[in-house]
């Protein structure tokens, strides 16, 4: 089993503090290099201490679920003899209230369409893939949320 890493970093820089109005940007850093800016989201916390443009964890949570079942049926499709041109997931969540009130990430919709070359599968092959796909998904089996995928092909 691998080790994964993310450094995560803020700085108050000279705005105040206590006021609780400082900004919640910030920055996160993969092992690879990658530096991808990070805020509250501004449903949590109003804009100007969110800022819009960043990536908020809640919407990290939502992507990373969609990369890997996509990773993941990618290597199906090829292993099924399919040439799979382009993937693209609008992919959703819904937060909501477990027993004691707190607030989580109830429900996520993934909705990959996909566009093939050569052989095209019919739905229920796509299916069959999908639920693959969702079966060795690793961050799928990370999560409570309730996940659904409403797939497509064109």
């Amino acid at each position: 089993m691998g080790v994964y890493e993310a450094k995560i970093a803020w700085s108050r820089g000279d705005q105040p503090f206590l006021d609780k109005r400082y900004s919640r940007l910030h920055s996160w850093t993969f092992d690879g290099g990658a530096v991808v800016p990070g805020s509250s989201a501004p449903v949590s916390v109003p804009v100007p201490m969110s800022d819009p443009t960043a990536v908020d964890p809640e919407e990290a949570m939502i992507a990373s679920l969609s990369s890997c079942h996509m990773l993941w049926f990618l290597a199906f499709a090829a292993n099924a003899g399919l040439v799979v041109d382009s993937y693209v997931d609008e992919a959703s969540g819904k937060m909501g209230k477990d027993e004691t009130g707190k607030s989580y990430l109830a429900q996520v919709t993934l909705q990959p369409f996909t566009r093939f070359s050569g052989r095209e599968p019919d739905q229920a092959e796509i299916d069959a893939l999908h639920h693959q796909a969702h079966d060795h998904c690793e961050m799928a089996h990370s999560v409570r949320a309730e996940i659904t995928i409403e797939a497509t092909i064109g």
